[in-house]
């Protein structure tokens, strides 16, 4: 697998505004998409207890953990749903937010 991976916007807007962004193996997709200026909620700071960041994910993105899947669970989440924070690079994927 490539070390770097690929993010894409659903969004039109955000996907003409910022293209496809790299996404280096071991950085969280929380983490990545705040770095190019993105909002994402959150009120634990990415430490995975809040279930804020929750994105829309779809493509090859890491499997959820076991902790992740707790949480997916316990917030009734949506199938294609992930805790931002918790999804780890490299993948290709495209992601979504409610609030974009």
């Amino acid at each position: 697998m490539d070390t770097i991976g690929r993010i894409r916007f659903k969004n039109p807007l955000l996907q003409s505004q910022h293209g496809e962004i790299a996404w280096p193996a071991g950085q969280s997709l929380m983490d990545r998409l705040m770095e190019i200026g993105l909002p994402v909620a959150s009120s634990c700071g990415g430490d995975g207890v809040c279930t804020k960041c929750r994105l829309f994910v779809s493509g090859n993105a890491s499997a959820p953990s076991q902790h992740e899947s707790f949480l997916l669970k316990k917030i009734q989440a949506d199938p294609q749903e992930r805790i931002s924070c918790q999804v780890i690079g490299p993948g290709d994927i495209e992601v979504d937010a409610r609030y974009w």
